[in-house]
């Protein structure tokens, strides 16, 4: 692998979307076009036939095509907006922009709503008419999905006020944590002694430093940012909880993970059986975690000790290097992959840069109706930064291979988002332990693939485990932050068990994750873990079978937006994923490397 010195991680281009960013005319004049769309689309849903017939089922067809261009637009503008506030959280002028989107939003689902309601109470003979149609065939199973939810939910009046006041309310509070997750700043002394003024984002880039004092302040310097705040992250956690409970309720909806497996359309008995076979398997991680704790002369396994590089970890791995391994190795597989991916660097959709004022974390986002993507991310020169970078590929990769299809067939669920960003992963892992020249380099990548196991299987555990407890003690009252700390800690040990050190835990871990603030998604969480072990079950097909797999992986990309989880992975893989044989292979895949690993590293003690 190449490590030369080259340029700085790239921005990416948003004047090809719209030019001039938030002061941008052209962007002004596509949303209000939107909204009149909107408002015209409300009227035209107030003229549809309350009863399907074979006089009104085309007027039925042009009015559900014309909410799918709806949406495809509107996500365009969403996608845009949430750009601009990402690559600048002090950009006000974008965050009332995408304030104003959500309110647009609103009125998107109210329109849907209103379909639900009409859908559900259409004859089944006539339904299999209208779906069935040359015009819509190709999105019937996301007007089934549609129609089937719609029973389940409250009648169409109060779902439309539910979707209005979540405006300003719901969302609300997902958007106030958002800026104040952004606007953190605190010193750091960085590893030549100089001082410098990072955000939040900028420290979390720190906890995978070789330097355990590095790590250390880095873990403190987060929780002092934080505890200012933490009365009003606990404010913003408990108001949202409590207005999905409220909306739960009235549904009657006595299961708080009914709405996340509705939205990864997979069934309770899957999830079950993922986590019993999860937490079966916690414990044979513990040879990892000794062996890098004497590999790295550590005594206590700390909650900043997580991600700690081990082996080759002082190499650099500049980004234009990282790009160009990704791709090499891509190709070996897919020739298809490999020059997506060159395209998607080269056309700017790509922002990397390492610099103040960017919100945490990182994502894809697709374009809708122009068919693009943009990756967010804030690059660092290590293999973790090029691992990001393969991951968040594999998101454009999958949107890619569904580009040809109508829009309302694209909406794949979250827990399958993360096959095609995973199988990435592990495809370059592969490679880059196949071509390394020495042990040194070799225990690194073994390292970042276990972390990725150790990850899943515990700190997304405990992440599940948080929000299963808290929502049940909501049920009864607002909770304090000192009993979400209190909650935080338990589902830790539950989740981690000894492999932490019993002092080594992060009670605040429950305010400084965005993860548990996203209205959009709630328990996001259990579809990392299922998108990990079910693209590992993926990616050991494809290497039993070579580069002839492509082909049919790239199907099986296709299916996620039509089909249930469960069946595109009977389709796909022959497997039942609401048995535990399937949990049980791909855990004992993604921990085949244990042993190889220790012996490694206690080799190099």
């Amino acid at each position: 692998m190449s490590m030369q010195k080259t340029s700085p991680a790239p921005t990416w281009d948003l004047s090809s979307i719209f030019p001039g960013g938030s002061a941008s005319a052209e962007f002004g004049s596509f949303c209000t076009q939107v909204r009149n769309e909107l408002t015209a689309a409300k009227a035209d849903l107030k003229r549809l036939s309350p009863v399907l017939n074979d006089s009104s089922r085309g007027v039925w067809a042009t009015f559900i095509l014309q909410l799918q261009s709806l949406a495809e637009r509107l996500l365009r503008a969403a996608a845009f907006a949430h750009c601009l506030v990402s690559q600048d959280v002090a950009d006000a002028d974008a965050q009332r922009i995408e304030a104003d989107l959500y309110a647009d939003s609103a009125a998107y689902e109210n329109l849907r709503t209103g379909l639900e309601a009409l859908a559900a109470r259409q004859p089944d003979d006539q339904w299999e008419k209208l779906v069935s149609s040359p015009e819509l065939s190709s999105i019937r199973f996301f007007l089934d999905e549609l129609r089937t939810i719609a029973r389940e939910k409250l009648p169409v009046e109060q779902e439309s006020l539910v979707n209005d006041l979540a405006v300003d309310g719901y969302h609300a509070w997902n958007r106030l944590y958002e800026k104040m997750s952004g606007d953190l700043r605190t010193d750091f002394v960085d590893e030549k002694g100089q001082t410098e003024n990072l955000s939040f984002g900028q420290l979390a880039t720190k906890m995978s430093s070789p330097d355990r004092s590095i790590r250390r302040q880095a873990y403190e310097k987060m929780n002092e940012m934080w505890q200012p705040v933490t009365d009003l992250a606990a404010m913003a956690l408990n108001s949202q909880a409590g207005f999905r409970l409220a909306l739960y309720k009235r549904r009657g909806w006595d299961s708080p993970p009914k709405e996340p497996l509705i939205l990864c359309r997979m069934k309770k008995d899957t999830l079950d059986a993922m986590w019993r076979t999860v937490a079966k398997n916690i414990g044979r991680l513990k040879p990892y975690i000794e062996a890098k704790k004497r590999r790295s002369n550590i005594d206590r396994f700390m909650w900043y000790d997580q991600i700690a590089p081990v082996g080759g970890s002082k190499q650099s791995f500049p980004f234009d290097a990282a790009v160009k391994f990704i791709v090499d190795n891509l190709r070996d597989f897919s020739g298809e992959m490999a020059d997506f991916s060159e395209m998607a660097i080269d056309k700017r959709w790509v922002e990397a840069e390492n610099r103040p004022g960017k919100r945490a974390g990182g994502y894809c986002t697709g374009f809708g109706d122009i068919r693009e993507n943009r990756i967010f991310m804030t690059y660092s020169d290590n293999y973790s930064g090029l691992r990001v970078l393969a991951h968040e590929l594999g998101h454009a990769w999958h949107s890619r291979a569904l580009r040809e299809v109508d829009f309302f067939a694209t909406r794949y669920p979250l827990n399958l988002a993360e096959t095609a960003s995973t199988f990435n992963e592990l495809l370059v892992a592969d490679a880059a332990f196949e071509q390394a020249s020495d042990d040194d380099t070799r225990l690194m990548l073994l390292d970042q693939k276990l972390l990725a196991a150790f990850a899943y299987m515990s700190n997304i555990y405990a992440r599940y485990l948080f929000d299963l407890a808290f929502y049940a003690r909501r049920r009864e009252g607002v909770v304090t932050k000192d009993e979400l700390g209190k909650m935080m800690l338990n589902a830790q040990k539950e989740a981690f068990g000894d492999l932490l050190d019993p002092e080594g835990f992060h009670e605040f871990f429950w305010a400084t994750k965005l993860h548990f603030f996203l209205t959009a998604q709630p328990f996001y969480n259990f579809p990392y873990t299922f998108g990990f072990l079910f693209a590992n079950g993926v990616y050991a097909r494809a290497r039993e079978e070579g580069p002839a797999f492509a082909k049919s992986y790239k199907g099986l990309l296709q299916d996620t937006g039509t089909m249930q989880s469960e069946d595109v992975a009977e389709k796909h893989l022959g497997v039942d994923l609401t048995k535990e044989g399937f949990w049980q292979s791909a855990l004992d895949r993604v921990l085949a490397d244990v042993d190889k690993f220790a012996a490694l590293a206690v080799r190099q003690c």
